[in-house]
Parts: structure tokens; C-alpha cells; sequence
């Protein structure tokens, strides 16, 4: 299935619990579709959600409510139902926000082009944690459920661990010669995988985060999102346009799945029930694939595009745990100063 979305999108994501998928426009839009299996995908409604650009899109609320964020700072609230604006934080960054990320139900993340995190509590109506965890744009971030803590990568080339229990950062990797584009969790929290500028995965071992444990080479071009289908296996979405399943020790490309168009994949996605992968890229397409049907091989991908991979080490040992974009600024935009403590209960309260 697909969707012309007509401008350059830079996120999206699936409804909680309803076949609904929303897309974040370089316009400042936000649409809502609804999908189902045998027919065309339905728009529900386009509204111009930012005056600048709309980079990051989340629903919220137990699906409720859209959270959008922009180059100007601000985080709008859209009622799911409706399409009406239930309330904007003008000010919820001092610089672009870049990234929005589901923590739980009550809790989100936020990034910027500075580096800094937000962490948002809708149950206490205000930001319960800020960390200066990078100094150049939040590409991706990762929750760590049981031990309360964020993973963030950035422009900068670095990993960081945030603490949200400490309110304090943890660790912070050396800094890459690349700059890290997409992060992952995997093998039951011993490694984190990181997608980078120049194509090569990065692996960390849990509590070694000062340099990464191993290098996995194979994508020819950049690697700027990336899913986890389960503890040894991710799909990645690739500056080539290609989407793959990606082996995770041994590190191996299983196979490329699909190939969304030659211009880079923006985003990937994963509906709730898991049956349906979303992808943007710059040909302002989105589209729905049947995972099911990309995982049994039956869609096929140009030969033309394959790509054999190669590791520095593919039976690297597992250390154990010890507790449970476009690259780059999509847009630049002066900083607005410091957010007001009144706005942002009042924009949490609305929900």
C-alpha cells in the first residue's frame, strides 16, 4: 500500500491499538490515515500542526492524543477523534526540537540540535528530567525499562546513558569518527547497535560504552533507522533506499527485504499487532508492507541492488548485563529560551 503524501516527511508512527498511522511533513502538517489490510489507506484528516517544519510525530495518551515537535520549539497536542489542537508548550526546548520518543504511557522523551534530552511526566504535568547528553543534534533514543534509563545518540559521534532515577549522565562514549543515526537494543540488553554516516554498525557490550566492542560492515550507505524484529534480528532502512534483515552475532545482512525508491529512507515503522512495516523516504511516499510477506521472501528486491556484508567479527562473546534522518539538523532555528514552568503545566493538564 501507498501514500502521497506530497512533501518530504520526516517521521511517523503507529496508533497503540487502532490501524491508524500519522506522518510528520516538512510543511509543518501532520496527517492521520487509516488502513486496513485489502483496501487504499483513508486520510483522516491534514491540519498545518507547525509553522516551521514538523520533525517528530508520537501519539500519546493511550492513543488519544498526536504530540508533534518542530524547529520552533514548541510540542503540540492534537486530539486523535477530532483533529482539533488541545494545547501547544511554546517553549518546551531551547533549541529545535529534532526527536520525539515514547518512554510508557504517561512518558515521553524529546530531543534537540544541541544535544539535550527532555524527559516529560503527564501524570506530575511537568519535564521531570533535562540532561546536556551530547553537543550536537539527538538523532535516536532508547528506553531501558527496568533500570529507568535513556540511551541517546547524536551528531556528535557519541553514545550517552542517562540515568532518569539520578537525573544525571551516566556514560558517554568516545567519540566516532561517524556520526550515529539509529539506535537499538538487543540480545536481552547486552548490546546496543548503532546505525552511522558511513554505513557501518556499531556494537557496544552493556557497561563498555567508552568504545564500541565491534565494527559490522556491509550497508554501502548511510544506516538511518533501524527496528528490532527480536533479540537477533533488525530491520534496517538505509541512504540507498533499501530496507534489510540484519543479523545481530553472527553479524551478517540476512537479506535485503524491499527497496522503498533511490532516495533515502527517512523512518521505518512497526504497526502494533507487528503485521504491516511503514517506511518515508524522500520521494514523499509512505508505504505499508506486509511483514509477514517480506520475511518469507516473498517480495523481491532487485538483484541489482544486493549487497554482500562483511564483519570485522562475527563470533564476538556475549557480555552479560549487569542489571536489568535525514543526518544532521533537518532545519535550523535560533534557540527561544528557557521553557515557563506555568506553560508546561498547563499543556500537560490539558491532556
Amino acid at each position: 500500500m501507498e501514500i502521497s503524501l506530497g512533501k518530504l516527511p520526516f517521521d511517523l508512527d503507529f496508533h497503540p491499538s487502532s490501524p491508524l498511522v500519522a506522518a510528520a511533513l516538512i510543511s509543518g502538517d501532520l496527517h492521520l490515515y487509516k488502513y486496513t489490510a485489502d483496501s487504499q489507506p483513508q486520510r483522516l484528516f491534514g491540519i498545518r500542526a507547525h509553522e516551521e517544519s514538523c520533525r517528530a510525530v508520537r501519539f500519546a495518551d493511550s492513543g488519544r492524543v498526536i504530540l508533534t515537535a518542530s524547529p520552533d520549539c514548541s510540542i503540540l497536542a492534537t486530539d486523535v477523534e477530532t483533529g482539533a489542537a488541545i494545547a501547544r508548550l511554546e517553549d518546551a526546548h531551547e533549541d529545535a526540537i529534532n526527536r520525539l520518543v515514547n518512554l510508557t504511557e504517561t512518558t515521553i522523551a524529546s530531543g534537540d540540535d544541541e544535544g539535550c534530552i527532555k524527559v516529560w511526566d503527564t501524570r506530575q504535568h511537568v519535564c521531570c528530567n533535562s540532561f546536556q547528553a551530547h553537543e550536537d543534534y539527538i538523532s535516536d533514543i532508547a528506553f531501558v525499562s527496568d533500570s529507568m534509563q535513556l540511551m541517546g545518540t547524536s551528531g556528535d559521534g557519541t553514545l550517552s546513558l542517562c540515568s532518569l532515577r539520578q537525573n544525571k549522565v551516566k556514560s558517554r562514549s568516545e567519540f566516532s569518527e561517524d556520526e550515529l543515526l539509529s539506535l537499538v537494543i538487543v540480545k536481552n540488553g547486552r548490546k546496543v547497535v548503532c546505525g552511522t554516516q558511513t554505513g557501518a554498525l556499531l556494537l557496544y557490550s552493556w557497561g563498555h560504552f567508552k568504545d564500541c566492542s565491534d565494527r559490522f560492515l556491509g550497508h554501502p550507505m548511510s544506516v538511518d533507522t533501524l527496528l528490532k524484529v527480536d533479540e537477533d534480528t533488525l530491520i534496517s532502512g538505509s541512504e540507498d533506499g533499501i530496507i534489510r534483515l540484519v543479523g545481530i552475532l553472527p553479524n551478517k545482512i540476512i537479506r535485503p527485504l524491499a527497496e522503498h525508491s533511490e532516495y533515502p529512507i527517512e523512518q521505518l515503522a512497526l504497526s502494533n499487532d507487528k503485521k504491516f512495516l511503514a517506511s518515508i523516504s524522500h520521494d514523499q511516499m509512505l508505504k505499508l508492507w506486509d511483514l509477514q510477506e517480506l520475511l518469507d521472501g516473498n517480495h523481491v528486491t532487485p538483484d541489482s541492488r544486493l549487497v554482500e556484508s562483511d564483519t570485522d567479527d562475527d563470533e564476538m562473546d556475549l557480555d552479560m548485563k549487569p542489571g536489568r534522518s535525514s543526518k544532521g539538523s533537518k532545519s535550523t532555528n535560533p534557540g527561544k529560551g528557557p521553557s515557563s514552568a506555568s506553560k508546561i503545566g498547563n499543556f500537560f493538564a490539558d491532556l
